[in-house]
């Protein structure tokens, strides 16, 4: 591939993916494949049980919704582009697909931060103040923190990607990574890159640091509450209210900060590169996450099994 000027960015890149593993990617491939046909059935099923089904029309399950229909873009984003990577070695992608897939990646991880920060708050008032929980929780109040968990995704997502798309690579194409993921771009650029370091990390505050506090002083508040119940009975049902939600934030926050806080390796000449594990990490947030999502919501919670049971009786029955 020609090498682009100074003042250009280049025609596409090249990625990577496991090449330097070759016997890992059939196994991949087919193990990715099975996760993300789950990640569309699973997601896909709470959808429309969340629509189909009157009784699951409140607030936690419009959230839940929202969040299945983000697991279904953030996976379907990048999976496809990995999968076609494991089948064809150095997979060129061109820089304007290269930068749509750190849009959308960008956007529906930075999304599904947010949302959870809601839905620890819908979780919070339904625990702490149940009898307000009707007039805060209304549909006026839950649609617009839904919309503009978006809105806040989708506007860091521009930020990022633009200030990344307009860096100059130099010809400097080689994305050792299974996708386009917007650290692994700039580490190409052959400028300083100061800007782009610290906008990352006011994102990092306002979109990890933000709703992190915000669920952790939330589950402080419940877990006070849940503990004043004087029956145990009482604080089972309370507890298993909002249990799924915990367990999601836990996998979902643990992930992508064990994923940006890890050390990056470097060679003998201080330069950075991808080991194994720089790349599995990455994988293993944007697969594996989406696919426990359902799974959780579904095991743990009574309402969504019966509405489950329900859609399925009736396919059978229209049959």
């Amino acid at each position: 591939m020609e090498k682009a000027n100074w003042s250009s960015p280049v025609a596409g890149f090249i990625l990577l993916g496991l090449s330097d593993h070759p016997r890992l990617e059939k196994l991949f491939f087919v193990l990715i494949l099975l996760m993300y046909l789950v990640i569309l059935l699973g997601n896909g099923v709470l959808i429309l049980v969340t629509i189909l089904d009157s009784r699951l029309h409140t607030p936690m399950y419009f959230f839940l919704g929202n969040l299945s229909f983000l697991d279904i873009c953030y996976t379907t984003s990048s999976v496809p582009l990995v999968l076609d990577g494991f089948l064809t070695p150095r997979k060129i992608i061109s820089f304007s697909a290269c930068a749509v897939q750190m849009f959308l990646s960008f956007t529906m991880g930075a999304t599904e931060c947010v949302l959870l920060g809601m839905m620890a708050f819908d979780r919070y008032v339904a625990i702490c103040n149940p009898l307000r929980y009707p007039v805060v929780m209304s549909k006026a109040a839950y649609v617009p923190m839904a919309v503009s968990s978006w809105a806040i995704g989708g506007t860091a997502s521009v930020v990022h990607t633009s200030l990344t798309i307009q860096l100059p690579f130099c010809g400097n194409n080689v994305i050792n990574h299974l996708a386009c993921e917007i650290l692994a771009v700039l580490r190409l650029a052959c400028v300083d890159i100061s800007v782009n370091v610290i906008s990352m990390r006011v994102a990092n505050v306002i979109l990890l640091g933000v709703p992190v506090l915000f669920i952790s002083i939330s589950y402080v508040f419940i877990i006070a509450t849940i503990l004043r119940i004087p029956s145990a009975e009482g604080r089972r049902k309370a507890f298993s209210t909002c249990s799924a939600h915990f367990t999601v934030v836990v996998i979902f926050y643990g992930t992508l900060f064990f994923m940006y806080r890890k050390p990056k390796s470097k060679d003998s000449l201080g330069d950075k590169k991808e080991d194994l594990s720089d790349k599995l990490i990455p994988l293993f947030y944007g697969v594996v996450t989406p696919m426990l999502n359902p799974i959780i919501y579904s095991l743990r919670n009574k309402d969504v099994k019966s509405a489950v049971r329900n859609l399925m009786s009736q396919k059978c029955f229209t049959r």
